[in-house]
């Protein structure tokens, strides 16, 4: 059993180490871990830019991934607490976007302004207990290649967004959407998908 497999299944241990890495009550992890911890474990790739207001509330025990010539725009946050957060190269986030892994972002993809993408859920089934006290669940979100995803869109935990769509300012994406695809509203819908063989955009027939 290894060290990380050790302390999940020790809870008095489990409590000591989240209070030395995170500050109490908060999902912000302490100076000593951003400054001593984080550079050993995380990987930033060559050119890749996080603006210096951006706020990494990233952990150790989660991958965090910033792909080369990749830029992370400010007032953006980014947790990995419960769920690794990967984003591949040449990708650009935009201002004000939070990400709360598990989530996996591509390549040659751009995220405009204000987005969440979270595949965190609380738990909330025992009325007799506080929500924030029930724990969480999680599903992983994947943002596939060359995709480009307007301002203000919401993604739900488990969604896949298929390589080269465009999701439609102020959608919230509750299901997959496909590859080539063009999809707008709450919850966001397919209006679009490219053929292949008439090498156009045409409307979608469901």
């Amino acid at each position: 059993m290894g060290l990380k497999e050790k302390i999940k299944s020790n809870s008095k241990l489990k409590k000591v180490v989240h209070q030395a890495i995170l500050i109490s009550n908060q999902t912000r992890p302490r100076l000593w871990v951003k400054w001593f911890v984080n550079p050993f474990f995380h990987k930033k790739g060559k050119g890749a830019c996080i603006r210096r207001r951006t706020r990494l509330d990233v952990v150790p025990w989660n991958q965090f991934e910033l792909g080369a010539f990749s830029t992370i725009e400010d007032f953006s946050a980014i947790n990995n607490g419960v769920g690794s957060v990967i984003i591949g190269e040449r990708t650009k986030i935009g201002l004000s976007n939070t990400i709360i892994g598990p989530v996996t972002i591509g390549n040659d993809i751009r995220l405009a302004q204000n987005i969440t993408l979270s595949g965190l859920n609380h738990n909330y089934e025992d009325i007799n207990i506080p929500i924030h006290k029930q724990g969480v669940s999680t599903a992983p979100i994947r943002i596939e290649d060359n995709t480009w995803i307007g301002a203000n869109v919401v993604v739900l935990a488990g969604v896949t967004v298929g390589k080269h769509s465009i999701v439609a300012a102020g959608s919230v994406v509750t299901k997959n959407i496909p590859p080539y695809s063009l999809a707008v509203g709450n919850p966001a819908r397919i209006i679009k998908q490219y053929n292949f063989e008439t090498n156009t955009w045409e409307k979608y027939k469901n």
